[in-house]
């Protein structure tokens, strides 16, 4: 049998959940709770072996209450029930160890069946929820790239960048200065300060160095032969 907790702040959905899911000979409902802090209270008095927990309710939500519910109790499995319009809480409930979410809306025989997988080990995440989990992991990775890159960037503006971009186009002070919509004088100063910033004195070995370290794309620098 599987003990099965049903958590949700409607009466009517608890009682239809308990009606349903009762029906199935292998389930058996140990309780219902009406708020997350009872439904904490419940899985330490039931042992239950899954909690089916909806998101907003009063006291508690669901995303605290199966933080709680996973950090005492972590054999305890934990779907989430939720609306369309609740999906943005999916993301933060399997981030505290949820091991899937329903649909409020979902026929009754997915229901069971989606409770027999988690009980039996498996996962129930969209491939969109999949997506926006693993882009969140990624994030991580991607700014410590970036911030490296960022490193061995010479300290370059975005601005000296372009002015470097158009150096190695063999573009002068002035046709700079017309492209960017800049003075010349302040030309002048990006390119003195793109000197002193790659250490190097001229056009040429400015231009070289950036491209050799990829500050900027491998132009045609046949104006430097």
């Amino acid at each position: 049998m599987i003990k099965v907790l049903i958590v949700d702040d409607q009466e009517l959905i608890r009682e239809s959940l308990s009606i349903v899911l009762g029906g199935e000979s292998d389930f058996e409902i140990v309780g219902l709770a009406e708020q997350g802090k009872m439904a904490v209270e419940l899985a330490k008095q039931l042992s239950p072996d899954l909690v089916l927990m909806d998101i907003h309710m009063p006291l508690m939500d669901g995303v605290e209450a199966t933080r709680q519910i996973k950090s005492q109790f972590p054999g305890v499995k934990v779907i989430i029930l939720t609306t369309f319009q609740e999906l943005e809480y999916v993301r933060e409930a399997l981030a505290t160890g949820a091991e899937g979410y329903l649909l409020k809306a979902i026929h009754p025989k997915d229901l069971a069946a989606g409770i027999r997988l988690v009980h039996h080990g498996g996962t129930l995440i969209t491939q969109e929820i999949a997506k926006q989990l693993i882009a969140d992991w990624i994030h991580p990775l991607e700014q410590s790239k970036v911030a490296k890159n960022k490193k061995i960037s010479y300290g370059l503006t975005e601005r000296e960048i372009e002015v470097l971009e158009q150096l190695a186009k063999g573009s002068s002070n002035r046709e700079i200065a017309r492209k960017l919509f800049l003075t010349e004088g302040t030309v002048n100063n990006y390119i003195s300060n793109i000197y002193s910033k790659l250490e190097v004195t001229g056009r040429h070995k400015a231009v070289f160095k950036a491209t050799e370290e990829g500050l900027i794309r491998p132009n045609s620098l046949e104006k430097y032969d």
